[in-house]
């Protein structure tokens, strides 16, 4: 890319995090409506979502770089982007190394790779510390509730399912490769989950549905609440989101 960046736009949560935990933060100009951490992400201007981006909003920024989630909603954002002369990097983290690789990448194009090495160790670090934490324990199956209508859970190919392996528990889903696939209540049932997962929003949910009380684990009040904007990004802050998980499942951790 040449030059390193001065003025960064960053659509995507992940990155967003990971730009200002690689020390680049003040070079921020642009973020999504939903990058809220850490802190100092509120100060930089909201642009609005990340994808199908508002395009005459991020030129106005003037910026010389632009971080985009990599996915075809983001193609055609990319396409034009560039073709003002504006430099883009797609990054698809939909897993624990696809995050690696990530802070590998933009650490080399931040013009420090020395950080980059010390985030991914310490995230690295975290994790086989849960891992470790865990590996004695009973492996309880959950769900994870995703949305509602239809009904969204997690599979293997999401690193949601990483995460609660680490964490020391079974994704009920972990036989199906999509990463989000969907589901119906009626073969939930038939899988019993001991736990069900849901953020706040999907608490209501699960107790507003009728249909969900066929569920054991909902109808025995069986739901942990997550920290949705935690445990739903990928990024610096996976250490963090393992051990809440894993308290979370196992409340016999300290």
């Amino acid at each position: 890319m040449g030059a390193i960046p001065q003025r960064i736009v960053s659509l995507n949560p992940t990155t967003t995090e990971l730009v200002f935990a690689l020390g680049a933060g003040d070079k921020l100009v642009g973020r999504t409506t939903w990058d809220l951490f850490p802190a100092q992400a509120k100060n930089v201007p909201d642009l609005g979502p990340g994808i199908r981006p508002n395009i005459e909003a991020v030129l106005a920024t003037r910026p010389d770089l632009v971080l985009l989630y990599g996915s075809s909603d983001n193609r055609a954002a990319a396409q034009r982007i560039r073709g003002a002369g504006i430099n883009t990097l797609s990054l698809k983290i939909d897993s624990i190394v696809e995050f690696q690789r990530a802070v590998t990448l933009l650490g080399a194009v931040l013009g420090d790779t020395a950080v980059a090495a010390t985030v991914r160790d310490s995230v690295t670090k975290s994790l086989d510390a849960v891992r470790a934490a865990t590996a004695g324990l009973k492996k309880p199956v959950v769900f994870w509730h995703i949305w509602d209508a239809p009904p969204i859970t997690i599979g293997r190919g999401s690193y949601m399912n990483e995460l609660t392996e680490i964490a020391g528990g079974t994704n009920v889903y972990a036989d199906i490769s999509a990463p989000s696939p969907t589901v119906s209540i009626e073969d939930v049932v038939k899988r019993n989950p001991e736990f069900m997962l849901a953020g706040p929003e999907g608490l209501v949910m699960l107790r507003k549905n009728p249909r969900w009380q066929q569920v054991p684990a909902v109808r025995g009040g069986k739901i942990l609440v997550l920290d949705t904007m935690l445990v739903a990004r990928p990024g610096v802050r996976l250490g963090e989101a393992a051990w809440s998980l894993a308290r979370l499942i196992h409340p016999e951790l300290k």
